[in-house]
């Protein structure tokens, strides 16, 4: 059998989910992987599960893959659909709070991956580098797989129990104008059922599901996907744009004039919104994060709480603080509500939605209004750079090393993050993909070039193309 000549893939198993190139995840290898889940499952004593799965082409199958292997192994396993990563969270509830989504999120179409909850948690890296070891050692004992291919299919009737979840918490106090982009993923279809049973004047734009992505990868964080949105707000004088990623647990949202609000200008105002009504509670944001979210926080009377990337890290903090955060959220675009509201996890729609009910408590206010107490910064988009195969951890360690020479306050929080008194910056290893992330954020452009420089200059003597690939991001 050629598939067991491959060497098992454990880099797929990364620090808050599984994921990669297709040519890697193959049948064989979601397979082994259903029994390292099952048995994750069974440790917990848990005896059912729920398995949604998002609009790439390999995704049924491989949902109906790991079904059949819960049948075998005893645990009762029902697919709920194409849907949104949220919709399967909000459903897992039905199933002792477990699930097992089958996405990549906003990766291109070329890859695909796995997340999954126990008993509504998400797992931490230890409990995802476990399944790995035990997908490895699974297989090498595996059959030939045949397995027919599975079409997407919708069930309506989880679609409408999430939709309704979603009606009875919002309420919108005057209608709206929105452009709906779903990036041709599988949160489209259903957030377009939400915005019209809201009363929103609605436009849509690649709201079916379609894993060819014909247009690009459903990543609402790069700004060149975003223009078809921008345009068609312009053209219909829209209230505001929502683009959805692939699986619909982030969204970035573009005001009336077309300008694309930043994840740390919503992280203000969500915090505003949630510490109005939970006054001295804690917010939550990650190393990526500009330093005035920090600063609205503190404002605001609350507590500010940096943390490390990802949004399984973020749920489970939120989860653990015992109500005391109110509200988290990440630069990638991933908001969780925690004030007595919404679900406690993060649900691109469902946010997008609050900021719709928020502007309608005021008669005229639009959303350039709402946020004009927190202006833009200036700073790069998140860049991701190349590896170049050189052990991330060297890289980091060298950046660390140099920095003492720059007088910044330094976080190893997740990466190296230097936090200067009029900006940032930070580079970290990516938890999706072979590459780096960078960001730079400052009070000025020219602050903004000095501190990126800062970073070229700590990696141009041994990591050349790594300072080059910086630079050229400008």
């Amino acid at each position: 059998m050629n598939f067991k000549n491959k060497k098992f893939p454990l880099q797929i198993f990364r620090a808050y989910d599984i994921r990669g190139k297709i040519s890697l995840l193959t049948p064989e290898i979601v397979q082994a992987t259903a029994y390292g889940l099952v048995e994750q499952y069974h440790k917990a004593g848990q005896t059912q599960l729920a398995i949604g799965y998002d609009a790439r082409l390999t995704s049924p199958q491989y949902a109906e893959i790991i079904r059949r292997v819960c049948e075998e192994k005893g645990l009762h396993a029902t697919i709920i659909g194409c849907c949104s990563t949220p919709l399967l969270y909000f459903i897992a509830r039905q199933f002792g709070g477990n699930g097992i989504m089958i996405t990549a999120s906003h990766n291109p179409k070329t890859d695909n991956g796995i997340k999954w909850i126990v008993q509504g948690e998400p797992p931490c890296p230890d409990m995802i580098q476990q399944v790995g070891q035990s997908a490895s050692a699974a297989f090498d004992l595996l059959h030939n797989l045949v397995i027919q291919p599975v079409q997407h299919e919708i069930v309506v009737k989880y679609c409408l129990e999430y939709q309704q979840a979603l009606l009875n918490d919002i309420q919108l106090k005057r209608p709206f104008k929105v452009v709906l982009d779903g990036l041709n993923g599988s949160a489209g279809r259903c957030a377009a059922l939400v915005l019209k049973k809201l009363g929103c004047e609605l436009t849509t734009i690649r709201c079916e599901a379609n894993g060819h992505f014909p247009d690009h990868a459903p990543d609402p964080s790069q700004e060149k996907n975003l223009a078809e949105l921008k345009q068609t707000v312009l053209e219909q004088q829209a209230d505001i744009g929502i683009a959805l990623d692939g699986d619909g647990d982030r969204v970035v949202l573009i005001d009336e004039y077309g300008t694309t609000i930043s994840a740390d200008r919503l992280l203000s105002l969500f915090s505003e919104m949630c510490l109005k009504t939970h006054p001295g509670h804690e917010v939550v944001f990650d190393v990526k994060c500009s330093t005035m979210v920090a600063n609205t926080v503190r404002h605001l009377g609350g507590q500010a709480k940096m943390i490390r990337t990802g949004s399984s890290f973020l749920r489970t903090y939120m989860s653990q603080s015992k109500g005391r955060a109110v509200f988290g959220g990440e630069y990638a675009g991933h908001y969780v509500f925690n004030d007595g509201r919404g679900f406690g996890y993060d649900d691109g729609l469902y946010a997008a939605l609050r900021v719709l009910e928020y502007l309608g408590q005021q008669a005229d206010l639009t959303l350039s209004q709402a946020l004009k107490a927190y202006p833009e910064r200036y700073c790069t988009e998140d860049t991701y750079i190349s590896t170049y195969n050189i052990e991330p951890k060297a890289v980091l360690h060298d950046v660390e090393m140099q920095s003492q020479d720059f007088g910044a306050r330094l976080s190893k929080i997740d990466g190296v993050r230097l936090d200067f008194k009029d900006g940032f910056g930070i580079i970290r290893a990516s938890n999706t993909g072979e590459y780096f992330t960078v960001r730079f954020d400052a009070d000025n452009p020219v602050r903004l070039n000095d501190i990126r420089h800062t970073f070229v200059s700590m990696l141009s003597d041994r990591y050349p193309q790594i300072a080059q690939d910086i630079l050229d991001a400008q």
